[in-house]
């Protein structure tokens, strides 16, 4: 599965940061490839390309706070969880979502 995505928190520090470590590490575990964009208090880093966006089966919005540059994902299946979702169980996250896109 080609995971791409966009982890924020409030802050844009800490859990911004983790949450998309914790996806990354959970998805080449399993796998899979991911691709997170990070946004907060510095900007955006590690911007999805137009490619890595096109060839995604999912887009996982892991945020506290409201991202920009959702139209990108327009076309594709998202799933927005909290940061502490994909922080504290990211593995079980990613396997709900390849069981959801396999039915």
């Amino acid at each position: 599965m080609k995971i791409v995505g966009i982890a924020a928190c409030t802050s844009g520090i800490a859990h911004t940061y983790i949450a998309k470590e914790k996806l990354v590490a959970a998805a080449k575990e399993l796998g899979h490839e991911a691709h997170i964009e990070t946004q907060g208090t510095i900007g955006t880093e590690d911007e999805l390309t137009a490619q890595q966006i096109k060839d995604a089966d999912v887009v996982i919005i892991a945020a506290d706070i409201k991202v920009g540059g959702r139209d990108r994902f327009q076309g594709k299946r998202v799933v927005e969880v909290p940061t502490h979702i994909a922080i504290k169980s990211p593995k079980a996250l990613l396997n709900k979502i390849e069981e959801e896109i396999n039915k």
